[in-house]
């Protein structure tokens, strides 16, 4: 059967369609680019696609509403994807009953830093008060997070760009920072990252072994859940 490329690009350019391709084209090459140079931090593929479809985009003049009509297949699959990282932690529940406590202690920890030092920071530079509010769930998953913006007076469009910011920075000097501070363990190394840098340092974190991509997606799923809790009153206090 002959495929006829000319008429395949005419049907993508008149259907939502076509953006999801794209973003597939672009995510592909970024992926094989980042394997191919050893997994350098740089080159990580979320931060290469965002780039290289923020400057199509810009290119053709097409807003991202357009583009997200066509992507939000892949949006819809991000729930799925998170609910289906409990079947790697099943593997490690005897991992995860031994360290509960440690771990307990570590998410309460690590949820109330997280809002505390960016509200904290963003003070000390001069933020304003609505970017503070969008600044504050920073370190979750991006739909609990625009949630907790606006229900904290936050805007919800900027808290998903900071939200994606930290986690592309998170999965990008993760490693390095856990290995600087001699921290071996799997299981401790994926909770770190999950807790401070959720889907996107999740993905990394599976990366780097299983038990770490495990423990991640444990620690982005309750992070989610405290952090909805103690963000309207941490801001209440310190805003």
């Amino acid at each position: 059967m002959d495929i006829n490329l000319t008429d395949i690009w005419v049907y993508l350019a008149e259907t939502p369609l076509l953006w999801l391709t794209l973003t597939l084209a672009v995510y592909l090459p970024a992926d094989w680019l980042y394997r191919r140079t050893n997994a350098l931090p740089l080159f990580n593929p979320v931060l290469l696609a965002i780039i290289g479809l923020v400057l199509l985009l810009l290119a053709t003049g097409t807003p991202y509403a357009t583009y997200f009509d066509g992507a939000q297949f892949v949006h819809c699959l991000r729930g799925p994807a998170t609910v289906a990282l409990a079947i790697p932690l099943y593997t490690y529940s005897a991992t995860l009953k031994r360290m509960l406590v440690p771990l307990v202690g570590a998410l309460l920890v690590g949820a109330v830093t997280g809002v505390v030092s960016a509200i904290g920071i963003g003070q000390l530079v001069g933020l304003s008060d609505v970017t503070l509010r969008s600044l504050a769930p920073k370190s979750i998953t991006t739909p609990i997070a625009m949630g907790i913006s606006e229900q904290v007076g936050g805007l919800p469009s900027l808290t998903a760009v900071i939200v994606i910011l930290t986690g592309i920075v998170g999965a990008t000097i993760a490693q390095e920072v856990l290995s600087v501070t001699r921290i071996r363990e799997s299981s401790i190394r994926g909770f770190a990252i999950g807790l401070a840098a959720h889907g996107i340092g999740t993905a990394r974190a599976f990366q780097m072994d299983a038990e770490a991509g495990a423990f991640s997606g444990l620690a982005m799923g309750l992070n989610g859940a405290v952090t909805a809790i103690i963000v309207p009153l941490i801001v209440s206090l310190m805003l």
